[in-house]
């Protein structure tokens, strides 16, 4: 099957019976003489450009493989700003589309993961679309001569690519849902309050995200002078455009930096607001009515840092646990354990209290917020530490996306994963996306277990 696009024809492969294009280009890559620059249009081609293959990542550090989850390994190059289609019928009309964004704390991810693969969504009816943008400094520093938001740039033409070119796929331009998942989920909750991206969507998914997930403009400008000192040229884009990208990565702080004070505190990197692009921190935007127009399905998972914490804190006494979870905000519960109250804080402050605070702000909207909780438990020990995997950051994904037999859930969820609430929840992600309801009442927390 071959599908015209603005910039040239492409042809998909075929995947259990659905249409997929992969690593489609919507801009021109971000190097040379792009590099630290907004996102450019795509250099148009002769003949058929083959899109059988995943497209490059952004650049950045593998992750490490802890023994949990899909063991993704993201090849990365120039060519990064590209996105995934998958279609029931490219010949079809009108079709409901899905446009992802994937997490990875603004620093690792990229569209191919295992876990949020689109043709499930495509097999009932769905025009998947899952786009790459620039990660870690590359896509959010703050130089003085460049816009801050290069990645958030990169949403926005990814979108705009959507709206131009996707009902040669079978997609409604008009009937757009964009989600994502922790830092994805972030990305939505921004783009909702972003005037730019008014009318390029209609609902919005966000899982395990977040409305604050933003720094000023002032800390910014800081870390990029701190981060060009570190590496002896000036903060502007002629000095760091001449650095090679691994020379970026080796002094770019981990995904996530272990402070649990906030979300903020935990992700080093994040868009900034700058006035323009990013008017405003989004959950104040939100509260003020921005988006109250856009449909919104938000929710997380019960247990999300659960056991990664269990493992930081293995050993702690009872009395500084307890000073912990109430430097937290979270209230003592003297019948767990001191790890387990500590891992319980942590997620209420960094996960489940971001996702009330967001509900909170929608209180005044005008379109319906309908809320989630994911509440089923992996029985596996995790492999990492820890204890119990348990209902953990991530796990929803797989059920979300309705592949429950992709690389990695065995060894996260273990093999028998209930594939009735993969039916459940991937069902009500496609009547959300397809109808603006998920199939419960807004206003309601639907528990998913």
């Amino acid at each position: 099957m071959i599908v015209k696009t603005s910039s040239g024809r492409v042809s998909g492969i075929r995947v259990e019976n659905v249409h997929a294009f992969l690593g489609v280009p919507f801009a021109a890559p971000p190097f040379g003489q792009h590099r630290f620059r907004p996102p450019a249009p795509p250099e148009p081609w002769e003949g058929v450009r083959p899109a059988v293959e995943h497209g490059p990542a952004a650049p950045q550090r593998p992750a490490p493989d802890i023994g949990l989850f899909a063991p993704d390994v993201f090849r990365y190059g120039a060519d990064c700003l590209n996105l995934d289609v998958h279609t029931p019928d490219p010949g079809a009309a009108g079709l409901p589309v899905l446009v992802w964004f994937h997490g990875g704390a603004f620093s690792i991810g990229a569209n191919s993961a295992a876990w949020q693969r689109g043709h499930r969504f495509a097999r009932d009816g769905v025009v998947c679309v899952a786009v790459n943008y620039r990660l870690g400094f590359e896509g959010f520093l703050a130089l003085d001569d460049v816009p801050a938001n290069l990645g958030v740039l990169d949403w926005l033409a990814a979108l705009r690519w959507v709206r131009a070119n996707i009902a040669a796929f079978g997609g409604n331009p008009a009937d757009v849902t964009i989600a994502g998942q922790s830092a994805g989920g972030a990305a939505v909750a921004t783009l909702m309050t972003m005037p730019d991206a008014a009318g390029l969507f209609r609902r919005a998914i966000v899982m395990s995200g977040s409305a604050t997930l933003v720094t000023s403009l002032a800390e910014a400008k800081a870390q990029a002078k701190e981060l060009a000192a570190t590496l002896g040229v000036r903060p502007v884009r002629e000095d760091f455009a001449a650095l090679p990208p691994e020379r970026l990565l080796a002094v770019q702080p981990a995904p996530m930096t272990g402070q649990l004070g906030s979300l903020g505190e935990s992700v080093a990197i994040k868009p900034v607001v700058d006035g323009q692009v990013v008017p405003g921190v989004p959950l104040e935007a939100i509260a003020a009515g921005i988006g109250g127009h856009l449909r919104l399905l938000a929710g997380n998972t019960s247990q999300e840092a659960d056991v990664f914490v269990r493992r930081m804190v293995e050993g702690i006494d009872q009395g500084t646990a307890r000073e912990a979870a109430e430097a937290l905000g979270f209230s003592s519960d003297p019948e767990l354990p001191p790890a387990e109250l500590v891992a319980r804080a942590v997620t209420h402050r960094l996960f489940i209290r971001e996702t009330r605070l967001l509900l909170r702000a929608r209180s005044a909207a005008i379109a319906p917020t309908y809320a989630y909780e994911f509440r089923w438990e992996s029985p596996l020990e995790s492999p990492a530490g820890g204890g119990r995997v348990g209902a953990v950051h991530n796990l929803d994904l797989p059920f979300a996306f309705d592949v429950l037999d992709a690389p990695g859930v065995a060894r996260t969820a273990g093999h028998r994963a209930p594939q009735a609430l993969a039916h459940e929840m991937h069902g009500a992600w496609v009547r959300f996306v397809r109808d603006g309801d998920p199939g419960w009442p807004a206003g309601v927390k639907r528990i998913l277990r």
